[in-house]
């Protein structure tokens, strides 16, 4: 049986070093270059939504004021809207905020029509539209209660969305020629709404 005398064995420690060394390098150097990778890039995705967008040109001013009415006063005036959305559309008019007494509205004629020419203020050079010229004839109380929200209003226009694009409305009101005495002090109110709603 050989004995190994300490200065071998130091020599072989120092010998084992070096080679542990190496072979961890090996395996450092395996593990660092041990893959390919490629990649490929779609640029950023952006989503942005259309819009309907509605204005008009009264100036935040009723249709109407008129007071001292009697059988037979009448009076028209127009208004100018305008769709500005990106989105086609379709454009409903109905009322909001109905209100009378003794009966007022129940007595007075109306007349909306749908067509061009002329804006809040003046109805100089309005035409009716060729077909559904006239969107409503009846009297105040019955476009109160007939059309109150989009889905009951009346129109037929249907902008585009490719460009800005206006319609004139030409409001007409006639008190009846039979009104009977019973409205004399009567009021009526009625808010106008134009909606447009994408389609």
């Amino acid at each position: 049986m050989s004995r190994v005398t300490p200065r071998a064995a130091r020599l072989a420690a120092w010998i084992a070093i070096p080679a542990a060394l190496v072979a961890s390098g090996v395996v450092v150097s395996t593990a660092s270059y041990s893959a390919f990778s490629a990649t490929t890039v779609n640029p950023t995705s952006n989503w942005t939504a259309g819009s309907v967008a509605l204005s008009d040109d009264d100036n935040n001013t009723a249709l109407f004021t008129a007071t001292g009415l009697k059988p037979g006063s009448t009076g028209t005036n127009c208004i100018t809207v305008t769709s500005t959305g990106s989105l086609p559309s379709a454009v409903k008019l109905y009322s909001t905020n109905a209100a009378t007494t003794n009966n007022l509205a129940a007595n007075i004629n109306l007349s909306v029509e749908q067509g061009t020419g002329g804006g809040f203020g003046s109805c100089s050079g309005f035409t009716p539209a060729a077909t559904s010229g006239t969107l409503y004839s009846g009297t105040v109380a019955g476009f109160s209660t007939a059309s109150t929200n989009y889905a009951t209003g009346v129109g037929t226009w249907t902008p585009t969305g490719s460009a800005s694009e206006s319609r004139v409305y030409r409001f007409t009101y006639t008190v009846s020629s039979t009104a009977p005495n019973t409205v004399q002090g009567g009021t009526a109110a009625l808010g106008f709404t134009w909606e447009a709603q994408n389609s």
